[in-house]
């Protein structure tokens, strides 16, 4: 839906896309603006494993719209959607050339960074480094379950939070390969959003969602100032 602000309320709600399929777990959510100007929107399979690969489906899926709801002319299969194979995607960011990344919930570990590209299947319900017609992760993290919830590209470095991780990771890249990675932070908890603004990095806490262990303070957002 696309709202008024006015008066610190949103107002005049206008439904661009309806009807996608939905369930109590995996249901992507974040939509982002583009440096193309076309709105991206992630949705998870919403527990149907068949449906991240039926592109007459929603379900599963990095979709991309015009501003005014309309299906852009260059998308690959003349409907909204950009991308398809996904899980659970969270996370959209662009680096300096204008290149698309999502972060990803796996299954059980198997959390995913993706490079994405128009077109493409990246596999699901097959898991991470499988064989076939699909796109690989660029990271996949099969030791540890990070729970990727939100992903920002600033000065340079993708930063990724982690819900279940509880952290927020630095990951450098050369050649569309990790070659560099840290722990930023990992003393706030479940960590759901990372923002960069204004050369800034701002990141959100989630312990008050059922699954952290909030203290008295909780929920928060923190500026950092990123050194590299």
């Amino acid at each position: 839906s696309r709202y008024i602000l006015e008066n610190q309320r949103l107002v005049n709600e206008t439904i661009l896309l309806d009807d996608i399929p939905s369930a109590r777990f995996h249901d992507g959510g974040r939509i982002k603006f583009g440096p193309d100007g076309k709105l991206y929107i992630t949705t998870g399979d919403a527990t149907d494993l068949s449906s991240a690969q039926n592109l007459n489906s929603l379900a599963g899926k990095i979709l991309r719209m015009n501003k005014d709801g309309s299906i852009p002319k260059d998308n690959p299969f003349q409907n909204y959607v950009y991308s398809y194979g996904h899980r659970n995607p969270q996370g959209l960011a662009w680096d300096n050339n204008q290149q698309l990344f999502s972060s990803e919930h796996g299954p059980t570990r198997n959390d995913e960074f993706n490079k994405i590209v128009m077109g493409k299947n990246y596999g699901w319900p097959q898991q991470c480094d499988q064989t076939g017609n699909f796109i690989n992760p660029v990271r996949c993290f099969t030791e540890f379950t990070l729970a990727p919830g939100s992903l920002a590209f600033h000065k340079g470095d993708f930063f990724v939070t982690g819900l279940r991780g509880k952290q927020l990771r630095k990951l450098r890249l050369d050649l569309n390969k990790v070659q560099n990675e840290q722990v930023v932070l990992s003393d706030l908890g479940r960590i759901r959003e990372v923002v960069s603004h204004k050369g800034d990095l701002y990141v959100g806490t989630s312990n008050r969602d059922g699954r952290g262990l909030p203290k008295v303070q909780d929920d928060k957002i923190i500026k950092l100032q990123i050194v590299n």
